[in-house]
């Protein structure tokens, strides 16, 4: 099913900047604790949650079990 909003929250999108400079600049994702020293998340466990968010919504694909592994949908 997918239950993507009309919108993203404003951490949604710089979680999503974030990816999207790794995959330009590196050619993978990054890792959750690169991602919550850029969008300002302390806990892991909150990256990972929103990260799991984005994939249910259908913006993030992730090929493996990593986030590293992840590509954008859109």
């Amino acid at each position: 099913m997918n239950r993507r909003p009309a919108h993203l929250t404003m951490r949604e999108e710089q979680i999503l900047a974030c990816i999207r400079l790794s995959i330009a600049e590196r050619g993978e994702g990054p890792t959750i604790s690169v991602i919550g020293q850029a969008v300002g998340l302390r806990s892991k466990g909150s990256v990972a949650y929103h990260l799991r968010n984005l994939e249910e919504r259908g913006v993030l694909i992730r090929d493996g079990r990593s986030w590293r592994t992840c590509r954008l949908a859109r």
